[in-house]
């Protein structure tokens, strides 16, 4: 049997045109840093093009809302390491967490969760998942057990952080 990951990893290296006056990655940069990631890991992992799903399929996702908090800065020339997964889906909307480390993973720069529409552009109007979509989301689904909404994963977070 053929184990699929369902925490996906990568990693990049903080720009100087991404960073604010104080060689600080800047806030919105994050945001396109992990959604940047997501799409390579699902690429290089799944081999999942969502790019090719437009095109071909006329259907895509759209970001719903978007909730971030930073906990330390990646800097200037910084390599940080970008985990994601899926940790909940519905028959129309997916919603990921991704964390961002530094490159050794021994400290926590920030946690985002994104919830994504499901979308029929040609339509522009929310899309039910196609039965291929719905299985795979079931095989990589990582829910989080303890920590039903943001704000209490972010607590948990910290928590975990002080105990280290």
């Amino acid at each position: 049997m053929v184990t699929i990951n369902r925490i996906l990893e990568s990693k990049t290296r903080v720009q100087y045109q991404d960073c604010d006056p104080y060689n600080h990655l800047n806030n919105s940069k994050y945001i396109d840093y992990i959604m940047a990631a997501r799409t390579e890991q699902l690429l290089n992992e799944y081999d999942f093009n969502s790019s090719e799903l437009a095109k071909k399929q006329g259907v895509g996702w759209v970001t719903a809302q978007t909730q971030i908090s930073y906990f330390n800065p990646a800097s200037w020339m910084e390599v940080v390491t970008i985990e994601t997964r899926l940790i909940q889906f519905s028959e129309s909307s997916l919603l990921i967490e991704a964390l961002m480390w530094n490159e050794a993973k021994t400290e926590l720069k920030s946690i985002m969760w994104v919830k994504l529409v499901h979308f029929n552009i040609q339509l522009q109007k929310s899309n039910k998942h196609s039965i291929e979509l719905m299985k795979l989301f079931k095989e990589v689904n990582y829910p989080l057990v303890d920590n039903h909404t943001f704000d209490e994963r972010v607590k948990s977070l910290k928590q975990l952080i002080i105990v280290k």
